[in-house]
């Protein structure tokens, strides 16, 4: 069983790892095969009932009987549960400090109980190879895709109707290389004299287990010396020499008759699974990928809108803080207005966890709940992962982690980019109201991850920008269509459009409402995922005429400017920057009266400040990608047009024009000396470096060049040149050159050794493409020979060393000798990247809020 996690952590496949090794070897023995005991020797005896399950038992009835002994755990598995197929979900349930969270996953499998003879087999299952049954080729698909055994079992004892008791103690008290946490947690041994069972239950479809697991040293951890204490250097996540954890085991079984997968379409952004399959007519082995989504079906078929036979409901942990559970819930009910587009009534319901006097054996662990969980964490950060059937897509749970500091990194967000649009925003921290509505809007985006949504980075860019500033449009329908985009608050909108404070923040929007339908509406009259085909065809052509239902599965690369992250009004970047600006300086204005407390450090007026700055470079950014770029509607066969255009030459030339007069001319509203006084003795003229830099490596990037390069060779004389953009760059950056008198400041010098060492670093760089060197090259000659001739022009000394040492350094970059030594250095200290995002770093989510 997959789990997809989207601002989502990617889980590694594990490898065979140390179980329970004696003292002295914990750090370095390797793991045993599995936790079925040794090599098979004699033949097992099968004991009375009585004999193996005696008076002492504690028992509890479900899927199978469970029976425990003191600190032994017996399954009783009837005969026909045998061969069926078993989700295994493994979770961090309890950690020690640095070593995770509690609801992380460690992994899923889907396993089957065998009996062959004496002895009960657990094998995973896997799907990903299928063939139809009555194909010829079916019977070698099955033998090249072997069920793996990961653990063996004595029968101790048959019960009635010839139910199989086998001991399980070691299956979950010590380690099986399949279902361990060593990976998470960084660690290199397992100490099996530290680990137990705590807890064992069975349910009617499901049984959990929660055990106490100790794992030992840090995979780097160096050799003890001989003659003191072991001395460990601290490695993955473990904070000393030994970790404790919580963990929780949930074995469900898997619907006995399972949904009829959904086929995807990439003009819909789902999540999914692929299967390959040998059983089709077509001359290769044909893909079969199929959307994740929960499985809903009508109490009253024949309704067009009816209630669910089994809603999607989520619980709010226990520990989240008592106020913001009514945000947390409205998060999640927001979605039924989209599913009730698509046919269903309360389709989607949030409850709050029961207390233990309620239900003492609920557990937020518990496989069979979804639950929103708050955990006590100062990562900025949210995700939300589902656990589906790989069978066929079906969600069958979802655990959202809410960090507790997302909230900081979303207060931050909304001050800088929308506090002077919203009085409540002034002073921080922010009120009650609306820092629970930023929550439910935080929670809002992971519950659709947990729907079976991708993110949609498209949904920005289709409206048109105009109405990013319109009342009644914003009123209606948001100023992104999607809140699965990562168009976070409406920092276009300026103080006298008068947009409603609660309009400033995403809800659901039409993507949201379409895009479930597309996905989950029923389609009547057919019985199979291909008889869907001609209907989710029609529906996905709707983006035709509707803009803002496209979806981009963001195939160009980052040469799309629609496809960025953190924008609003990316239909026209340059306008939507410029007044961007407009509120940033704004914002500027207002950073020390909402950060200073009395008594209290400039800590927070720090932080806020990094925020402005990088909130200053994502928008330059936006405007950066044009520069090259393409516009992007993915499409399908059959639909008119081509996938990629590339964007028109005068709005590339239009966007550098835009750079050059506000990233690249010094931002004086970003110079405070009020601010910099107040936190740093040094340091502001390094950050703002950082900040123009960040543009500028993006225009100078290697593959934007070269898709330039490509693009003249295509288009011809449409396209924006390679060589005229990077001629017109190099003027742009040193315009003084042409002035009568020469004169720069410190940050316009920073800027232009930034250049010169970045354009250096192309050029001697063994990845940059030969075409872009070639170019890259001429232009640090033209320069050098502009500084020449200025020379004359130059009166202050301080900029005629500055320009007679960019000469010397690109002569040095140009001089073959220098070449053979290495890349050039400068005293410039490194671009500062910004937040991860997990669009281009796979894969978290939120930072987005993730943080990326």
């Amino acid at each position: 069983m997959k789990t997809t996690w989207i601002l989502f952590l990617c889980l590694a496949s594990l490898a065979a790892l140390a179980q329970d090794p004696p003292a002295e070897e914990k750090a370095t023995a390797p793991a045993k095969p599995t936790p079925g005991g040794p090599a098979r020797a004699a033949e097992p005896e099968i004991k009375p009932y009585d004999k193996v399950i005696t008076k002492d038992a504690k028992s509890t009835a479900g899927i199978f009987q469970v029976h425990r002994i003191k600190d032994k755990i017996y399954f009783e598995i009837p005969k026909n549960e045998l061969g069926k197929d078993f989700l295994l979900v493994v979770q961090l349930a309890k950690v020690a400090p640095g070593t995770g969270f509690g609801g992380t996953s460690l992994g899923n499998h889907v396993i089957r109980w065998e009996r062959r003879d004496k002895r009960i087999f657990l094998r995973t299952v896997n799907f990903d190879i299928t063939a139809d049954a009555k194909t010829p080729i079916a019977q070698a698909v099955t033998n090249a895709n072997t069920d793996t055994i990961i653990a063996a079992f004595n029968i101790e004892a048959e019960g009635k109707e010839e139910t199989a008791v086998i001991e399980v103690t070691k299956l979950y008290a010590t380690e099986t290389s399949e279902l361990t946490a060593r990976r998470t947690l960084g660690a290199r041994g397992f100490d099996a004299a530290r680990s137990f069972v705590d807890r064992v239950a069975s349910y009617p479809l499901n049984i959990e287990v929660d055990a106490t697991h100790t794992y030992t040293a840090p995979l780097d951890a160096p050799a003890a010396p001989a003659s003191s204490a072991p001395v460990f250097r601290f490695g993955g996540n473990m904070r000393g020499t030994s970790a404790t954890v919580g963990m929780h085991f949930s074995m469900v079984k898997l619907p006995e008759n399972p949904m009829m997968p959904r086929l995807k379409d990439e003009r819909v952004g789902y999540f999914s699974l692929t299967k390959t399959d040998y059983g089709t007519s077509e001359h290769k082995a044909a893909k079969r990928t199929y959307i994740t989504r929960w499985r809903l079906e009508k109490k009253n078929p024949s309704a067009a809108v009816s209630e669910p036979v089994k809603p999607i409901v989520y619980y709010v942990d226990p520990a989240t803080p008592k106020a913001w559970v009514p945000f947390v819930k409205h998060g999640i009910e927001s979605w039924q207005k989209a599913f009730e587009a698509a046919g269903y009534l309360n389709a989607i319901q949030a409850k709050e966890a029961p207390s233990k006097e309620e239900d003492p054996n609920w557990s937020p662990e518990d496989a069979r709940y979804s639950v929103v969980r708050w955990a006590p964490s100062t990562v900025e950060n949210a995700v939300g992962p589902h656990v589906h059937d790989p069978r066929t897509g079906e969600i069958l749970e979802a655990d959202i982690l809410m960090f507790h500091n997302v909230m900081a990194l979303a207060e931050d967000w909304y001050f800088t980019q929308v506090a002077p649009l919203d009085p409540r925003a002034k002073i921080l921290p922010l009120p009650e109201p609306l820092m629970g509505r930023l929550i439910e809007f935080v929670v809002a985006h992971e519950v659709g991850h947990t729907l079976g949504f991708q993110h949609n980075m498209k949904a920005s860019s289709m409206y048109p920008a105009e109405k990013v500033r319109d009342r009644e449009w914003v009123k209606k329908m948001g100023h992104t269509p999607s809140i699965m985009d990562y168009s976070r608050f409406n920092y276009v909108a300026q103080p006298e459009d008068k947009i409603d404070v609660e309009d400033l923040v995403p809800s659901i929007g039409p993507y949201d409402v379409w895009a479930t339908v597309w996905g989950y509406k029923e389609i009547s009259g057919v019985d199979s995922p291909e008889g869907e085909k001609p209907t989710l065809d029609k529906w996905a052509r709707e983006q035709d005429k509707t803009p803002w239902f496209r979806f981009s599965s963001s195939r160009s690369n980052g040469a799309d400017p629609g496809e960025l992250t953190e924008a609003v009004g990316d239909a026209d970047a340059v306008s939507s920057t410029r007044l961007g600006l407009k509120n940033l300086e704004r914002v500027a204005a207002m950073l020390i009266p909402a950060t200073e407390k009395q008594g209290e450090n400039y800590d927070h007026l720090e932080e806020l400040y990094g925020r402005m700055l990088g909130q200053w470079t994502r928008e330059m950014g936006h405007v950066a990608v044009i520069v090259g770029g393409v516009n992007s509607q993915q499409k399908a066969g059959g639909q008119s047009g081509v996938i990629y255009t590339v964007i028109a030459k005068e709005k590339q030339k239009a966007a550098l024009d835009f750079l050059q007069n506000n990233a690249f001319q010094t931002p004086k509203f970003l110079i405070m000396p009020e601010v910099f006084r107040r936190i740093e003795a040094d340091g502001a003229m390094a950050k703002l470096r950082s900040a123009q830099q960040s543009p500028l490596n993006m225009l100078l990037a290697n593959s934007r060049i070269s898709r330039m390069v490509e693009q003249e060779a295509i288009e011809g004389e449409k396209a924006y040149k390679a060589s005229d953009f990077l001629s017109d760059l190099r003027k742009g950056l040193f315009r003084e050159l042409n002035d009568a008198a020469v004169i720069t400041d410190a940050f316009r010098q920073s800027l232009q050794q930034g250049y010169v060492q970045t354009a250096g670093e192309r050029v001697n760089s063994a990845a940059t493409e030969p075409a872009v060197r070639s170019l890259l090259r001429a232009e640090l000659k033209s320069l050098s020979a502009d500084l020449q001739r200025a020379q004359a022009k130059i009166a202050i000394a301080s900029v005629k060393a500055h320009m007679e040492d960019l000469r010397d350094h690109i002569a040095k970059i140009l001089d073959p000798k220098f070449q053979s030594a290495g890349a050039p250095t400068s005293g410039l200290l490194p671009v500062r990247r910004g937040f991860w995002d997990p669009t281009t770093d796979p894969e978290m989510c939120w930072i987005d809020l993730d943080k990326r």
